[in-house]
């Protein structure tokens, strides 16, 4: 199994997410001509969003740099 491959696809997946949350917040306070000030936006809601992006960034950067060092130590035994 390719761990760097797998970590790579969760970063696309966790910046995704982040640029998700961030137009949801963007978004937050915008108003339509026709509509009155209604927020369809839940701040708390995008915030978890934010936060679990960030969660997942760090977990898929750890894999990418244990699969490193894995493949350091595969190196130096076949040397």
């Amino acid at each position: 199994m390719d761990f760097s491959a797998t970590a790579l696809q969760g970063l696309r997946r966790a910046d995704a997410q982040l640029n998700q949350a961030a137009a949801g917040i963007a978004s937050f306070g915008a108003t339509s001509p026709d509509v009155a000030s209604v927020d369809t936006v839940s701040l708390s809601a995008e915030v978890v969003a934010l936060m679990s992006a960030q969660n997942l960034s760090a977990l898929n950067l750890k894999t990418l740099q244990t699969a490193g060092e894995i493949q350091k130590s595969m190196i130096d035994l076949m040397a």
